[in-house]
């Protein structure tokens, strides 16, 4: 079984942010930085969600 990353809030919104102030697609970003898509899409969700 392999563990789950850990990410800090500070890469997380930098990920977040390249997709939303940048204009890269959620697909490019994450590839860039080695994640799911899925996985930047939800913390897109829910950063979106938070400041609303």
């Amino acid at each position: 079984m392999t563990t789950r990353k850990k990410y800090t809030k500070e890469f997380k919104l930098d990920a977040i942010s390249l997709v939303l102030e940048q204009n890269y697609t959620r697909t490019e970003a994450a590839k860039n930085l080695g994640l799911n898509a899925n996985v930047l899409g939800r913390w897109i969700k829910e950063h979106q969600n938070d400041d609303g």
